[in-house]
């Protein structure tokens, strides 16, 4: 149905796509199979660096997530409409949408929603920025489909519906190359709750600052958890608050999550090679992911390779965590590492720390310096786009290189 009215909509009006990545490239499917005879603009820095000036030819421009919306706003007619998939999505959705954002441990959190849920629901779909863009599941939905929403900021930044369950984890400053500021960033995160009336519900972090300003401040139901400290699925309280509501049993929960696989690049782990444990938490991104993945790891931690892409964020949190803590090996990698570095400077401090220029070398490294039965954790506390392509690449670098540099080196 929805696709009979966006058809209508849009006959008569030009359209861009803006950004061409997984989400852009869906776009355009759904708009050729309803516009067959339409010509759709594109509108990406990899095909044109001069991009954003074609905006001002266009009636509708779909917004890829990663394109900042103020940027938009400068090049796109003040006449065009802005609208993304996710906007899309909420209006014509005729299930209901179980929102989950937070800076860290949406993906984990929604994979286990959807786990729990499937298993006693006929219709429930895993979508958004875990890796499936939503429009397409609207393809046979009904009023009974259920949609567990991995929300990014970024799409939620100029959202004007929220979920009937919203779920915000927690927020630290992240992406401060993208918001002007923590509060800004905040802001949208906060477009989860905005628009929901009593007659929705919001579980929320209530140990969060931040998260319960936003809380107090909604008109939903509220549900208050507190995260478990140390675990490796610290939001586990969420995942049977959401079962209570669909009237699952506990039990029943529990042996549901008994049978979950944690995601790639989350304290992933790598294996054993000579007698060292491997984990690979590539999708640490903020200092707070990395202290979490020291206090799981305890004191089997001997070796930690940290590091990436500055964002501008604090560092002293997690360089206090390392001094206070029994780490032997500190790795760092360029350029972040040399903050974290500057947080290390008391010289009582008994920690070998290395500075190297690649991961290929920070490896090597690891195997060197971390003794037999002791755990070597890559978790970066940054982003990767220094060295790579992004967190799943630096993951999957790290996972080859950890097997090669130990088969070559018997």
């Amino acid at each position: 149905m929805y696709k009979k009215t966006l058809a209508q909509r849009l006959a008569d009006k030009k359209i861009c796509l803006l950004g061409f990545g997984r989400e852009g490239e869906s776009s355009h499917q759904i708009l050729r199979s309803i516009l067959p005879s339409k010509n759709i603009g594109i509108a990406d820095q990899k095909l044109d660096k001069n991009y954003l000036k074609t905006l001002t030819d266009y009636d509708v421009i779909f917004r890829s997530p990663g394109v900042p919306l103020s940027l938009v706003k400068q090049f796109a007619r003040p006449d065009s409409l802005i609208t993304s998939q996710t906007q899309v999505f909420f209006e014509f959705c005729p299930g209901t949408i179980i929102g989950v954002t937070g800076t860290k441990g949406k993906s984990t959190t929604a994979s286990l929603i959807y786990h729990i849920l499937k298993s006693v629901l006929p219709d429930v779909r895993l979508i958004g920025n875990i890796g499936t863009p939503p429009l397409p599941a609207l393809d046979h939905a009904t009023p009974k489909t259920i949609f567990v929403f991995e929300l990014s900021s970024h799409q939620l930044s100029d959202l004007n519906q929220s979920p009937h369950i919203a779920i915000l984890l927690n927020l630290y400053p992240e992406h401060l190359d993208y918001y002007s500021s923590f509060d800004a960033y905040a802001t949208a995160k906060a477009n989860i709750t905005r628009y929901q009336t009593p007659a929705d519900i919001l579980i929320y972090n209530a140990a969060d600052p931040t998260v319960l300003k936003i809380a107090q401040a909604s008109l939903a139901q509220k549900y208050p958890f507190k995260p478990h400290p140390g675990s490796q699925l610290p939001f586990i309280p969420v995942t049977l608050i959401v079962g209570r509501l669909f009237k699952i049993p506990a039990a029943k929960i529990r042996r549901r999550l008994n049978t979950f696989k944690t995601l790639p690049h989350r304290l992933e782990l790598v294996g054993t090679f000579k007698g060292i444990t491997f984990i690979n938490d590539s999708l640490a991104t903020i200092p707070q992911a990395t202290i979490h993945a020291i206090n799981v790891t305890g004191d089997k931690l001997a070796t930690l390779i940290t590091g990436g892409y500055d964002r501008g964020v604090d560092y002293s949190p997690l360089s206090q965590a390392i001094a206070s803590g029994d780490l032997k090996t500190l790795i760092l990698l360029p350029t972040t590492g040399e903050k974290i570095k500057q947080g290390l400077l008391d010289p009582g401090l008994n920690i070998n720390i290395i500075s190297v220029n690649s991961l290929a070398a920070a490896v090597r490294a690891a195997f060197q310096h971390t003794p037999p039965g002791k755990i070597c954790l890559l978790s970066p506390a940054s982003a990767s786009f220094n060295m790579f392509r992004d967190y799943q690449h630096r993951g999957d670098e790290f996972r080859r290189l950890v097997a090669e540099i130990s088969k070559n080196n018997p």
